[in-house]
Parts: structure tokens; sequence; C-alpha cells
């Protein structure tokens, strides 16, 4: 199940939700109100920043989001 980060355009609250089908209904935790906005969310990696991961993707940037 993939993880989504949303915005309540009601209460501005930000949340973290589990989103088990492809157009399921996501309401906010706070106000339980169904006008929320999916965020884009930022890619967890390991490594140092700066170098690229063992067997890089030659950006030679470093936690590029690559999956290398």
């Amino acid at each position: 199940m993939p993880l989504y980060e949303y915005r309540c355009h009601g209460c501005e609250e930000t949340f973290e939700t589990y989103v088990r089908a492809w157009g399921e209904a996501v309401a906010c935790p706070r106000c339980r109100s169904g006008e929320v906005e999916k965020l884009l969310s930022t890619f967890a990696f390991t490594g140092t920043e700066g170098t690229a991961p063992s067997g890089g993707c030659g950006c030679g940037r470093g936690g590029c989001g690559c999956g290398h």
C-alpha cells in the first residue's frame, strides 16, 4: 500500500495516509473533510550527500532519487 501525503482545504491540516486502491476516498483525520489535495512527497534514500550511491546512476549528485 502506498503512503501519500495530503493537505486539507478546510482546516489546512497536513497528514499522511495509506491508500489501498486508486480513487479511494480520503478524508482529513482532523475535521473529516473530503476536500483534500495530494502533495508531492520527497523520496527517502540512503547514502552520503554529494556522492553517487554504489553502482551509481552517473548523475554524480547523490540523492537524486533515481533508485540506485
